[in-house]
């Protein structure tokens, strides 16, 4: 599975199903358009984008392009692995997975065309509310560390606003939203084996079942999109993070503070959502119906029409040794890849192995052993890169690991949307929570001064999206080298790179632009190289019994609040995945007929399959209700 770089994570069976869902904005005459595309996947990634661009641009000549399609990941943290072309994250899932990889690209393709063969006259307005209780940050201490007049300036250590792009028809009624809000998809814990969406997913489940009751999941006309933000350093487990070390004496209080340690080790450091005594799935539904009533506040409530010119330009940077100018007019430099020791601290939603721990930001190895064992696995880093990373004691040096093929991204995607008074930024990375308020307030401020905006002007954020280049902090939040300061992979200038990049494609989104914006080559294909240690299905056996053959059959009735469970005679599920279809369906009775209620994309259903004998190729399934 994807998200938590664990390797005992591995998928058993279905929670929710993931869905791409894609929107399409176009001017009154069709002559400039783009496509944002809301994809329950962990992130964007270069080569299955590259897939989907080729794919559209093919299906749809002069149409669409690289500068106008954005694949925006929800950032959930249980769904299917292995489809990122960079080693580092496919480590985990077993290398790359061609089938993982070609069912998003299929499904993604497929959604595009729905909405490319729906597109019609309508009108556009935006929003934004509030919404507590639904996220928390999970690095506080890092958070202090920016300067106390900018913390000043916000009530909250996270971004509690969430702001709603309503799609209407030309009779005015709703067809869809997008939404953006920065939580992280880290509801469903690391010890979950069950593919599903968290709770972006159980927002959009919750927000199309509320405007099309009778509809299956995925099969709605209106299309809920609740798109991720600067979700860098945010958490959906609201209670916060405590010690779960039995027999000992800190067990149940409160982890250390700027570590995040219990016993002066991670791993028993966890997160808590707000359903913790229920169970993760109910705190993933609590945390999803938030995101679903601020949306519904903002869509049934007062909003501002979005008017005006539809834009879009993309280009591709090079943040390995990129230079730049800062505003006070000195230079600086970005660094190619790395990984510091705390990014082995993992966070308080997953923690980390080993004695590795978050804040580590000294000269001093957590551990001489990892610095002799680092060396085995990257490339030990030289003076230049060590002074450039500083003060991240490196742990990875991926920038320089480049076998088999390349461990992290060199070259990352910019992008930018416009329609109207509404500009999204589409991110190749996981903001933190200041680093993504400086960046909105500094291009909504190049937006207005140069002209292409008014003061009612609307800047968001989405990502991590079209490729995956890890976390952006703040300067001062990477001195203190928490997990996210340690994932900032190009160093400490990586958020003023990116102000800098993106402020200079301001004018390729005004009314007129002219020229073509300039750009480094496009990242080199990866996915020919790939390994894959993830077998297909060898042989399954129905062991004497027919494939489907009820071994365990339901009641005859059940109460209300009861779950209904029956058992099968399986085979692995990898023999056909049901893209645009379903395992299972729950059916009722109407008048004679079986009508179907609920299918596997259903977060009332589950659907569970075991291999009962490696040797014998026999399996079961079973389905609760």
């Amino acid at each position: 599975m994807m998200g938590y770089a664990s390797l005992a994570q591995t998928d058993t069976g279905l929670h929710m199903r993931q869905f791409s869902r894609a929107f399409i904005v176009a001017d009154s005459d069709l002559t400039n358009r783009f496509v944002f595309i809301n994809a329950d996947i962990a992130m964007g990634d270069s080569g299955v984008r590259r897939s989907i661009v080729s794919r559209l641009s093919t299906l749809y000549p002069g149409l669409y392009s690289d500068s106008n399609i954005a694949l925006i990941g929800t950032h959930q943290h249980s769904g299917v692995g292995g489809y990122l072309e960079n080693l580092l994250p496919q480590i985990t899932a077993l290398g790359y997975v061609p089938q993982t990889a070609n069912a998003i690209i299929d499904g993604t393709v497929l959604a595009v065309q729905r909405a490319h063969e729906s597109l019609a006259p309508g009108s556009l307005s935006v929003g934004n509310t509030t919404i507590l209780d639904a996220n928390i940050n999970r690095s506080p201490s890092a958070y202090l560390a920016n300067p106390q007049a900018e913390r000043d300036r916000y009530q909250y250590d996270q971004d509690k606003d969430i702001t709603v792009l309503r799609f209407d028809d030309a009779s005015g009624n709703a067809r869809g939203l997008l939404s953006f809000f920065a939580v992280h998809g880290t509801s469903i814990y690391e010890n979950n084996t069950l593919v599903s969406s968290d709770n972006k997913g159980m927002a959009a489940y919750l927000y199309e079942a509320f405007a099309e009751p009778s509809a299956m999941p995925g099969n709605a006309s209106f299309v809920a999109g609740f798109t991720q933000s600067n979700v860098g350093d945010t958490s959906p487990n609201t209670l916060g993070a405590f010690c779960e070390s039995p027999g000992e004496d800190y067990d149940g209080m409160a982890c250390e503070f700027n570590h995040s340690t219990c016993g002066g080790t991670a791993q028993d450091c966890h997160g808590r959502g707000p359903g913790f005594r229920i169970s993760d799935f109910e705190s993933n539904r609590i945390i999803g119906e938030k995101q679903y009533l601020g949306a519904r506040s903002v869509m049934e409530g007062t909003r501002s029409p979005v008017l005006g010119a539809v834009r879009s330009v993309h280009v591709y940077m090079q943040m390995a040794n990129h230079t730049f100018t800062l505003p006070n007019g000195t230079q600086a430099q970005t660094c190619p890849g790395a990984m510091g020791f705390s990014f082995a601290g993992g966070t308080t939603d997953g923690p980390g192995a080993f004695d590795f721990v978050q804040g580590d930001n000294s000269s001093d190895s957590q551990n001489p052993f990892w610095e002799i064992v680092k060396g085995a696995v990257t490339p030990l880093p030289s003076a230049a890169q060590i002074a450039c990373q500083d003060p991240k004691p490196i742990l990875l040096n991926t920038g320089y690991a480049h076998f088999p093929y390349e461990w992290t991204p060199a070259t990352v995607d910019i992008q930018m949307l416009r329609v109207g008074n509404l500009v999204m930024l589409i991110m190749p990375g996981e903001l933190t929570t200041m680093a993504g308020r400086r960046i909105r307030e500094a291009l909504r401020a190049k937006l207005i001064s140069e002209g292409i905006l008014g003061s009612d002007a609307y800047v968001v954020l989405a990502g991590p999206a079209n490729a995956y280049a890890h976390y952006v902090t703040t300067r001062e939040e990477y001195g203190v080298q928490r997990y996210e300061g340690a994932s900032t992979i190009f160093g400490q200038y990586t958020l003023e790179a990116y102000i800098d990049k993106y402020s200079s494609l301001v004018p390729f989104v005004g009314v007129s632009p002219s020229g073509t914006p300039a750009s480094d080559a496009a990242p080199a294909e990866q996915t020919s190289k790939a390994i894959s240690l993830q077998t297909g299905v060898v042989f399954d056996s129905s062991g004497g019994n027919s494939f489907g053959d009820v071994l365990a059959d339901v009641k005859a009735s059940y109460a209300v609040g009861q779950t209904v469970e029956v058992q099968f005679v399986g085979a692995n599920p990898r023999n056909n995945l049901r893209l645009g279809s379903t395992f299972l369906t729950v059916d009722h009775q109407v008048n004679g007929a079986w009508v179907a209620v609920r299918s596997d994309a259903h977060p009332s259903t589950v659907f569970r399959w075991n291999r009962t004998s490696t040797i014998l190729g026999t399996s079961t399934v079973n389905i609760t209700w």
